[in-house]
């Protein structure tokens, strides 16, 4: 299987351009699902303190044998955690549940705009990478204008901004406003609930290439340029998963696949959700 390339991020750190989802890896089972995936050869595993299953995350690092530096660690601070004292509050104890001294990347989950506190949960995050807590810093679901508040407020750029992202949910215009930005764009939910499994596109391409239409997806995904975090909990998936680097999509294809875009969302509107 061919490794996985990693993208420079705009803080001079390294991504690996796809890794592997917590969301919905039930408690119970996430450490061997972490520790699966690592023995799949993912080194880039995405939480939040949301999933509830953290304690999992650390388990599955730890016993997979791997040295922690070889394994990049997401985590987030959640919408009831926005503020800055929250928010400190909300990295230490991922850092205590996980079991780590510091965290490759930590976001803001969401930006929650009624409550008006995610520039101050920002900057939060700011300082704690400065006292080398985390090492990077970005944000998730946040559209243009929450991203371009931040950044003209404190000055800081975040690395990443993770968004639903799929086949039926393409967002140029906001992945463009990311790309102006140096940000990259990381996909949640990028096999989009296999919605577009069955479409012409993915299946001509699957035919073509000998690959799933997962794997048609995915290798999309990379080719434009995103950063897919999928999620399984079965192995053999996993490696699946992965194995999106020896094979290459045709310019019509991407083509053809692009044309699958209908702005249908399987989460919630960021400009609106406020759960907390």
């Amino acid at each position: 299987m061919t490794a996985t390339p990693t993208i420079t991020l705009n803080d001079g750190h390294a991504l690996p351009q796809i890794g592997f989802g917590m969301w919905q890896v039930p408690a119970d089972s996430a450490g061997e699902a972490v520790r699966s995936a690592l023995h799949a050869g993912y080194r880039l595993i995405d939480g939040a303190h949301l999933y509830g299953n953290e304690a999992g995350m650390g388990e599955g690092l730890h016993s997979s044998g791997l040295p922690r530096e070889e394994v990049f660690l997401t985590t987030k601070v959640w919408n009831s955690d926005h503020g800055r004292e929250r928010t400190r509050i909300s990295v230490e104890r991922s850092l205590l549940t996980i079991g780590v001294d510091w965290l490759d990347l930590v976001l803001i989950h969401w930006p929650v705009p009624s409550r008006d506190l995610y520039v101050e949960t920002w900057q939060t995050l700011i300082d704690l990478q400065n006292e080398g807590l985390v090492r990077s810093i970005g944000v998730s679901n946040f559209n243009a204008d929450h991203l371009e508040r931040i950044i003209a407020e404190t000055g800081v750029v975040p690395v990443l901004n993770q968004i639903e992202v799929s086949p039926k949910l393409q967002q140029p215009e906001l992945r463009a406003v990311n790309a102006r930005h140096d940000i990259v764009t990381q996909a949640w939910t990028p096999l989009g609930g296999g919605r577009s499994f069955d479409a012409e596109p993915i299946t001509a391409a699957a035919a073509r290439t000998g690959k799933s239409p997962p794997q048609v997806i995915l290798r999309w995904h990379i080719q434009s340029g995103n950063a897919p975090i999928p999620r399984s909990v079965k192995p053999a998936r996993q490696a699946e998963n992965l194995d999106v680097f020896d094979f290459d999509l045709s310019d019509a294809e991407m083509e053809a696949i692009a044309s699958l875009d209908t702005g249908q969302r399987t989460g919630p509107d960021p400009s609106v959700f406020k759960m907390m």
